[in-house]
């Protein structure tokens, strides 16, 4: 179901279906460096983002704030950029799902692989939605 503007999306991701919608809707998300963190003694890795509203079709566009939490994560492996850039922002392109792993995929070749053999993902929107200053673009291949 698509929800309706200003309505708070929450989705639980389990299989590689699932990730994939999860995927569709990070789409362009602004990940801040410093607002990712994994807790290895509970298995969780930690994310907000701000992200692009893809959900609202053919509006101006939106974004929100979100978070997003990998459960069952064992190892996670960077490429790409250091922690220490704690100001930097990657821009997530697309979450891919392989036996034992998910990795995130940003821009500028950066990549974050979360490592488990049951991960979980879930995502919710915190807050409400403000105009976009301008909807992300995609150069036809």
């Amino acid at each position: 179901m698509i929800p309706a503007a200003g309505d708070n999306l929450k989705l639980k991701a389990e299989d590689a279906e699932d990730f994939g919608i999860l995927a569709a809707c990070l789409q362009d998300a602004l990940v801040p460096v410093g607002d990712m963190n994994f807790d290895a003694a509970a298995r969780e890795f930690v994310l907000l983002a701000n992200r692009f509203r893809w959900e609202d079709g053919a509006r101006a566009g939106e974004r929100v704030h979100c978070a997003v939490h990998f459960s069952g994560v064992g190892a996670v492996r960077r490429r790409g950029f250091d922690l220490r850039e704690r100001g930097r922002v990657l821009d997530l392109l697309t979450i891919e799902v392989a036996a034992g792993a998910v990795t995130l995929l940003f821009a500028e070749n950066a990549a974050i692989r979360l490592e488990g053999p049951e991960i979980g993902g879930r995502l919710r929107d915190l807050g409400d939605p403000w105009p976009a200053a301008a909807a992300p673009r995609h150069p036809a291949a």
